[in-house]
């Protein structure tokens, strides 16, 4: 009997914290490379079960080049290198897990992000840069690789995200259930999955989570706000928070997606007149109300019956508190309390992806990302003798 495929997952997303490996498997799929149709959608969420996953921190050295490749602070030569030396690290992430994987999807580090032209800030064209050479998991794994997902997209008129939604449906939607699934990672972006209908999926990135929490951790010499404790323990500027709120891309409708490049401390008028405690507290106080407004904006009005959080945000208790007071009364769950898995949640999503692309099959929902039609997004890696 067959056995069913294994995919490996490698996630390092905008919060620059490290490397999430997730092994999954699809029992009744079709076996990776073996053709065939896509399952259709039935029973219980989730649809893939999560063999095991790992996750790496970046080093110290490794996380600031790559902070600072995203805020246009590396020349081309840095990133250049950059681009192995992370190739590098998502192999040593990968090792361990790979031997039992049929196929490795690695979505790499975001460096910049451009979903549409602006040329107020000189970007004439819509283009991104995902980095972490491919070429070298492929020779250190011996495996397969699918990497480089946003571009296609881009080029069929998309802004290349989100990607992860078309996952999102394959795994958590089921009939009569209005679930929006969200992501608090450096940037926050949501699906809302109205039961099976795959015409009637939205999402889109909503604007900051963690990134800008972050940077305010920064200030205090850590990486995050540990337990949610700096934001609670500032007073928040309400008046800045009602002005941030009136950023154009917040009030733009879907579909949209955003980056660092956008939301970041040095573009927030009047935030660094505050000590850094009230930093922490209005900067969590903002992104909270930009998801709230969000939901409030283009998803509760369609229809929601619950929202379930994954991401570094869902570990934010503050964070939590104040998201789950501004949306009352619709139930705001994290994925632990589904009895699902948070943390594998976007590899597994970038698993799935690959396997699709490999398999041939078109893996983006055009209507999400503003693309012309659907393609298969991501680029396949070979190892020596694979293939035939």
């Amino acid at each position: 009997m067959t056995r069913a495929p294994r995919l490996l997952g490698l996630m390092n997303g905008t919060s620059v914290d490290g490397i999430d490996a997730v092994l999954i498997e699809l029992p009744g799929w079709p076996a990776v490379g073996g053709g065939g149709r896509p399952p259709a959608l039935v029973g219980p969420a989730p649809r893939a079960t999560v063999l095991e996953h790992r996750f790496t921190p970046f080093a110290d050295d490794l996380r600031a080049a790559l902070l600072a490749a995203s805020r246009d602070e590396a020349r081309t030569s840095e990133i250049t290198q950059l681009n192995v030396w992370l190739g590098e690290a998502l192999a040593e992430a990968a090792a361990e897990l790979s031997a039992d994987a049929d196929l490795i999807a690695s979505h790499g580090q975001t460096v910049h992000h451009i979903p549409a032209p602006d040329e107020a800030r000189g970007w004439h064209t819509r283009s991104t840069l995902q980095i972490g050479e491919a070429s070298v998991i492929v020779e250190r794994t011996g495996k397969p690789v699918v990497s480089d997902f946003r571009a296609p997209d881009m080029v069929a008129g998309g802004q290349g995200a989100p990607l992860v939604p078309f996952a999102d449906r394959l795994m958590y939607a089921e009939a009569g259930v209005r679930r929006a699934v969200h992501n608090l990672g450096g940037i926050s972006n949501l699906t809302y999955l109205p039961g099976l209908d795959e015409a009637g999926v939205i999402a889109f990135d909503t604007g900051p989570a963690n990134a800008l929490i972050d940077e305010a951790a920064e200030l205090f010499g850590g990486r995050f706000d540990d337990g949610g404790r700096m934001g609670a323990s500032g007073h928040v500027a309400d008046s800045l928070v009602t002005a941030w709120r009136n950023d154009a891309y917040l009030a733009a409708p879907p579909p949209k997606s955003t980056g660092r490049e956008r939301w970041n401390l040095q573009r927030l008028p009047g935030v660094f007149e505050l000590n850094a405690r009230d930093i922490a507290a209005t900067v969590t106080a903002f992104s909270v109300q930009t998801v709230a407004d969000a939901y409030a904006r283009f998803i509760v009005p369609r229809g929601l019956d619950e929202i379930v959080v994954a991401g570094g945000g869902a570990y934010n208790p503050t964070f939590m508190a104040q998201l789950r007071a501004a949306l009352a009364p619709i139930p705001v769950l994290t994925f632990e309390e589904r009895g699902w898995n948070s943390s594998a949640r976007e590899a597994a999503a970038f698993a799935l992806l690959g396997y699709y692309a490999y398999q041939g099959w078109q893996n983006t929902l055009p209507h999400t990302t503003g693309a012309r039609h659907a393609v298969i997004a991501g680029k396949l890696s070979r190892p020596v003798g694979e293939g035939g």
